[in-house]
């Protein structure tokens, strides 16, 4: 009679249906499926004989009884699966047919498991506890069980682009499963960028990783990162050279001659009982790129399964090992380039104190276009810069690179903020127009920039930005806030427009320029509000500064690099400078070389007084000749003396060679001779004449 049957009759044929308790009966003392129970603590409250029997437990009821399934089924994959037993009572969902493989049991077998977990509900529906049902799918052949187990790695296997973990990763899978031992080791060669081989002679191999059966890897001879050389006559140099795995026992008079030039391996073989050993290549693409070796203690040798097993494995990893091979070095050539083109130091100045940081993303991105510069301009300014390039890799290091350069270019030629953003953006628009990088499209490069340029003697800060965000200034007695900027387009659109804001920043201020990889995108207003209260203790050291800013703006899973300045503001007292106001009047140069020596015996640096008068004369008088009033003579004395004549002309001078029949055109050549630098900068009514000279050593030394 059919259940259907069973319902739709009378109610003397439902009694004589079978009981619920007669079901239960059944299926924990004679039912060929294997099940057990298990409460929300997961630990076992009833099983039956057919469960026990599979695990090699007692034919008992109450065997298992308080136990976890990590307690019963030993083995290296039955932690994974208590997790998913867990995930099964919080969701309320069964998890389906997987693979264990029990290793060890109480019947001293290896066997493959498909086991699945279905929750168990209450009246209520609360999950109360969950059934396990198991099947034994072990093979004599064993191609079942291998297959069971590479499905099962390859989840495993591969999780990172990370060398080391990922071959941590194969350790844990062929430790207890083929060995009580495993170390992987790839060729330093390969690791810093050579053609593997020859393995003629001995052969560095780089730890990466060991795995043992015993807490705390006693038997390791070397730590993950260390180097050994191997002789060509070795196991694992000959493995790799031919191929193909090697397997010996090492009572084997092949093992014992690499034993005997080997006295620490030697005696770590004898001390832990080590019977046979077995090197398999590791292999990618055609590359060897290491040896994997594993070694028993067990009576039974390798046998061909376990080379295949162990083959397969390693072959799986090897292409993972090669693809985090592969990343690490094409993120460390990132990196590297990036690094070179950013400063290694920056220069001590008069105007400003600034440290930096550049940090990488993390992940697979890497280091990206952020970048910054601190430039020394003429008058003891100083030019603050950072920038930013849309994208990670060598594309976006190399376009960085082309803006820095360029950025400094400009620099030199001592450009106004908002004009040097201007020339900025038409040079990023006329390359990407010409296609000399595809990656500096107008509409694909994304490039944000901010210049500043603080003027220690008159304590102003002009900036302008393109699309960046604003600096943060904090003033002495620890107010914070953005410094107001006009927001400006991204570079490379043409035709941009940029403004510039001056604002005056007391002696101490903390001047803080950064890249939006500081803040976290989620919430910028917030992250903006910890990088004010963060900087607002200025007198604290720089190095401080910095570190508690990293510390507590940083975003924990930030995908953008970042880049960081933070200077402290410096002026010079009225006692540095001297101004003269020199009338349009050819006499007039003989005033302005007095005036000059004067001020040097002020400052107790008459020994400067002949180059200097000579420097007054040839700029003053060629300030009156060709140049338009007013003409104004200054004086800094701070880290170099420096001598500026400032007209109101825009025609700038230019250094010739003058021929033995010219009258003039030899007054440049003589400033550029005698001064250690010199240069022009245009100004909104006029251009400036500068050159320093060095202060003798004693005087330097007091200024600094």
């Amino acid at each position: 009679m059919t259940y259907e049957e069973v319902r739709a009759g009378p109610p003397a044929a439902r009694r004589s249906a079978p009981s619920d308790a007669a079901v239960l009966d059944w299926l924990f003392a004679d039912s060929p499926v294997a099940l057990s129970v298990y409460d929300t603590s997961l630990r076992c409250t009833r099983q039956n004989p057919a469960m026990a029997r599979l695990a090699g437990a007692p034919d008992e009821r109450d065997a298992w009884f308080g136990r976890r399934v990590t307690e019963i089924l030993p083995g290296p994959q039955t932690a994974a699966w208590e997790a998913r037993m867990r995930q099964v009572l919080d969701s309320g969902e069964p998890a389906p047919a997987t693979g264990i493989r029990t290793v060890g049991s109480a019947a001293g077998t290896e066997r493959s498991l498909s086991i699945t977990a279905h929750p168990l509900r209450g009246p209520d529906g609360a999950v109360t506890g969950l059934c396990l049902t198991a099947e034994d799918v072990t093979e004599p052949n064993g191609s079942a069980d291998r297959l069971l187990l590479l499905n099962e790695a390859g989840t495993r296997i591969g999780s990172t682009l990370d060398v080391r973990r990922t071959a941590e990763e194969l350790a844990e899978e062929l430790v207890p499963l083929l060995g009580e031992w495993v170390n992987i080791d790839l060729l330093d060669t390969l690791l810093k960028g050579e053609e593997p081989g020859p393995f003629t002679g001995q052969v560095a191999l780089r730890r990466v990783a060991n795995h043992s059966v015993r807490p705390g890897a006693p038997e390791a001879l070397l730590q993950p990162g260390e180097v050994d050389f191997y002789p060509p006559h070795s196991p694992a140099v000959r493995s790799m050279a031919g191929g193909r795995s090697v397997t010996h026992l090492f009572s084997e008079p092949a093992a014992q001659a690499w034993l005997r030039d080997q006295p620490a391996r030697a005696a770590s073989v004898r001390g832990y009982g080590y019977r046979s050993i077995l090197c398999v290549p590791v292999r990618a693409r055609g590359t060897v790129l290491g040896v994997t070796v594993l070694i028993r203690s067990r009576e039974q040798p390798f046998t061909d399964e376990d080379r295949l097993l162990a083959e397969e494995l390693v072959a799986r990893a090897a292409v993972c090992l090669d693809n985090a091979r592969r990343f690490t070095r094409e993120r460390t050539a990132v990196l590297t380039l990036q690094q070179s083109l950013l400063p290694s130091r920056l220069p001590s100045l008069m105007a400003v104190e600034a440290v930096s940081r550049y940090l990488p993303a993390h992940g697979v991105g890497g280091a990206g276009g952020d970048w910054f510069d601190v430039i020394p301009l003429s008058g003891a300014r100083v030019a603050l810069v950072v920038g930013d390039v849309v994208g990670r890799g060598l594309g976006a290091a190399a376009t960085m690179g082309r803006l820095r350069t360029a950025v400094r270019t400009l620099a030199d030629v001592d450009l106004p903020p908002d004009e040097l953003l201007t020339r900025l953006d038409d040079l990023v628009d006329q390359s990407a127009a010409a296609g000399d990088d595809t990656s500096m499209d107008a509409a694909d490069l994304g490039a944000t920039c901010l210049y500043a340029v603080f003027d220690p003697v008159s304590g102003s800060c002009v900036a302008a930005r393109a699309g960046h965000p604003a600096p943060v200034v904090v003033t002495p007695d620890g107010e914070a806030g953005e410094l107001p900027l006009p927001a400006g387009p991204p570079l490379g659109l043409g035709n941009a427009v940029y403004e510039a804001a001056e604002v005056r920043l007391p002696e101490g201020s903390l001047l803080t320029l950064y890249t939006d990889g500081l803040l976290d995108p989620s919430d910028a207003e917030l992250s903006l509000r910890r990088l004010c209260s963060a900087l607002s203790h200025p007198a604290a050291p720089l190095e401080t500064v910095c570190d508690h800013v990293l510390d507590t703006v940083l975003p924990q899973d930030r995908a953008d690099d970042v880049a960081l300045i933070v200077a402290r503001t410096r002026t010079f007292g009225a006692d540095k400078e001297a101004t003269l106001d020199v009338p349009d009047d050819p006499a007039a140069v003989a005033t302005a070389r007095a005036w000059a020596a004067d001020r040097l015996a002020g400052w107790g640096l008459e020994e400067l007084g002949f180059v200097t008068e000579l420097v007054v004369s040839e700029l003053v008088t060629n300030a009156l000749l060709y140049g338009e009033p007013p003409v104004r003579l200054r004086l800094l004395n701070v880290a170099t003396l420096i001598c500026e004549v400032t007209d109101g002309s825009n025609t700038a001078p230019h250094l010739r060679r003058a021929r033995l029949s010219d009258e003039g055109g030899r007054g440049l050549m003589l400033v550029a001779a005698l001064t250690q630098r010199w240069g022009t900068r245009h100004t909104r009514r006029g251009k400036t004449i500068w050159c320093e000279q060095g202060l003798p050593r004693e005087t330097a030394a007091h200024v600094r």
